[in-house]
């Protein structure tokens, strides 16, 4: 989860994150999350949350902690106790018990507040949807994603068993009203907090469905309010080029959306090229060459390239994720100044994500993507879809809210991922370090058929 300020860096839930040492106090360590500053904690901080994690889940659950020392550290000294704790923090966060229990997020939260020091208050926060609506809630400052998602599915009069479906994202709005996602706002942040400490009006926050799998599809539009949200997105996605459409699709999308025919016109959907995938900004990867620009895309249990190689000449290629047999994502992050609010340049932040593919059998490759992620703007020889090839035009504001429903309980969400376990070496020869490797139980069941 947490790594040094000039090496890698373990996801923390979505999110790139890195430990560093802070120049505003000794023993004081600030945690970023994609390049921006979360949170800043002390070890007294970080030694209080492991005696609890202790006395909830016992001595033989949680890792050990770095001890204290009687004298004062030497630089080196200083350096090793912040390894310990970045490694002591991954094994936290890395274990579905602690990592996923409510005293590690809560700490997490609890610190994100006071380091950005924004009092708990009652506040509005606008939340965009796929065709551009606005809905604004009421909230506190310090409420956690799952409250700040339930009180817009209340708004939107979302049944509560639909809730688990969707999500809210970090996204950065264009000049020309296109979005750029960056992430999931995940358990262990204040939307509020988060969005607010950016301090740019073109980061936003936008509810999205959160699956993959399009036969949840079938239970989403079972409701009014979940088959409009579908509805919406999807028509967005092809408006904006991120579902292929040819001239006889289009047509017939046109024909369906001018009759109101929403699921005739998602299940039409569901069949084309790329629907639900999520486009995230240009990066850089070393296939099939070194320093490619890539447009990568999620979706279908697969990762999307389209690449642009260095004579110009554009590719397009996919990973599945269950030939991925490990993983590691991992970040550059320099000490900043340890201000609150304080931001890093936009070339000094590096993320990177790092797969060994099973491109043939018996032959295993490593696969890199870098990028600066928010702190990179859209280059100007980014890959975009023409605008011929956008199909039809955003639909309707969805229906009116019933402003008398009752705020919806907290669920627990039907939707699972890929599992992922530790692995002790890679089997590259890759230059490649061997900490912060997640290994794919979906990968050990390949068979000659997958190839």
């Amino acid at each position: 989860m947490l790594a040094p300020s000039t090496s890698v860096g373990e996801s923390l839930g979505a999110g790139r994150s890195s430990l560093c040492r802070a120049k505003a106090g000794p023993e004081a360590y600030n945690i970023h999350v994609n390049g921006v500053l979360h949170c800043r904690v002390r070890y007294s901080q970080l030694l209080g949350l492991h005696e609890q994690l202790r006395k909830e889940y016992g001595a033989n659950v949680v890792p050990a902690f770095p001890p204290k020392k009687i004298f004062t550290l030497t630089p080196a000294e200083v350096e090793q106790r912040r390894e310990q704790l970045e490694k002591y923090m991954q094994a936290v966060r890395q274990d579905p018990v602690l990592g996923g229990s409510e005293t590690f997020n809560s700490f997490l939260r609890k610190a994100q507040q006071e380091t950005q020091q924004i009092p708990t208050e009652e506040v509005p926060l606008e939340v965009l949807l796929s065709n551009g609506q606005k809905v604004t809630v009421t909230i506190l400052t310090s409420d956690q994603t799952e409250d700040v998602l339930e009180a817009v599915a209340s708004k939107l009069d979302l049944p509560e068993d639909l809730v688990g479906y969707f999500s809210l994202f970090l996204a950065r709005e264009a000049k020309d009203g296109a979005f750029s996602f960056m992430r999931k706002l995940q358990e262990f942040e204040l939307p509020y907090v988060s969005v607010s400490s950016l301090r740019n009006p073109e980061y936003r926050i936008i509810l999205r469905k959160s699956y993959w799998d399009s036969s949840y599809d079938d239970d989403v539009m079972e409701q009014r309010v979940g088959l409009n949200l579908l509805y919406a997105q999807t028509v967005s996605d092809i408006e904006r080029g991120w579902i292929l459409v040819t001239q006889e699709q289009h047509r017939q999308l046109k024909s369906l959306q001018e009759k109101v025919s929403k699921k005739e016109f998602i299940r039409l959907a569901q069949t084309l090229k790329y629907y639900g995938y999520l486009k995230f900004e240009p990066c850089v990867t070393d296939f099939p060459e070194k320093g490619c620009q890539v447009i990568v895309s999620a979706g279908n249990s697969e990762l999307n390239f389209q690449v642009r190689l260095p004579s110009e000449q554009i590719k397009e290629g996919s990973f599945k994720v269950t030939r991925m047999r490990c993983w590691r994502v991992t970040s550059s992050v320099p000490t900043s100044s340890g201000q609150p609010g304080s931001s890093l340049g936009k070339a000094e932040v590096k993320l990177e994500l790092a797969f060994e593919y099973l491109m043939s059998k018996d032959r295993l490759q490593w696969v890199t993507i870098t990028s600066p992620q928010m702190f990179r703007r859209r280059a100007n020889g980014a890959l975009r879809r023409s605008d011929s090839q956008q199909a039809v035009k955003s639909p309707p504001l969805l229906d009116s809210p019933d402003a008398s429903r009752e705020p919806l309980l907290k669920l627990s969400s039907k939707l699972t991922s890929v599992s992922l376990r530790g692995i002790s070496h890679s089997g590259s020869t890759s230059d490649l370090g061997t900490n912060n490797f997640h290994g794919n139980y979906a990968f050990e069941g390949i068979g000659d058929e997958d190839l």
